[in-house]
């Protein structure tokens, strides 16, 4: 009995560690635990920007929105999915290229664009569903990351370079070093 009861325990602590593993991202390869953690900071935003009322934060924040957006769609881009080719199914990396390219022309859009100007809070809206729904792609199983970490590639060096590529580009699109 007692070793039953060893056994119980040690599936019940088995399965809260998966759980905690699968909610935090402890146990993913650097890579995906920064990508993924650009996706709560962006989505902790747009829960924040929901918030504002006056047309200064929202500008502020926004711009803040624009620019995280920025930087992690170019490193995805520029690192991720050409070093996941192969590794990753085409049509996964193909989508994410054609979301990507969806959510910078709104962006773009909305830059130009006045927070006291008509649909400007429902493009804000309507961009944080659209990258909800990517992040959502990216992170499920059988998504570009599980596929990613199913591959060869070594995602603790991509890390590496994305965390660098990250603060250069933070750098030099006038933003501030994260991290």
């Amino acid at each position: 009995m007692a070793a039953a009861a060893k056994s119980t325990s040690k599936a019940k602590s088995k399965s809260a560690s998966a759980r905690r593993t699968r909610r935090t991202g402890r146990r993913d390869p650097l890579a995906i635990r920064l990508l993924k953690a650009d996706h709560r900071e962006v989505e902790a935003m747009f829960d924040e920007y929901e918030q504002l009322e006056s047309d200064g934060e929202k500008l502020a924040l926004f711009n803040k929105i624009a620019l995280a957006l920025k930087v992690h769609t170019q490193i995805e881009e520029e690192i991720l999915y050409p070093e996941s080719r192969g590794e990753v199914e085409d049509d996964l990396l193909d989508e994410a290229y054609v979301e990507h390219d969806g959510a910078k022309k709104l962006i773009a859009e909305i830059e130009e664009m006045r927070p006291s100007e008509e649909f400007y809070d429902a493009k804000v809206k309507v961009l944080g569903e659209y990258i909800k729904h990517h992040v959502k792609e990216e992170e499920q199983p059988g998504g570009v990351f599980a596929q990613a970490k199913q591959g060869d590639e070594d995602l603790e060096a991509m890390g590496e370079r994305l965390e660098a590529r990250k603060a250069e580009l933070m750098e030099e699109l006038g933003g501030e070093k994260t991290h």
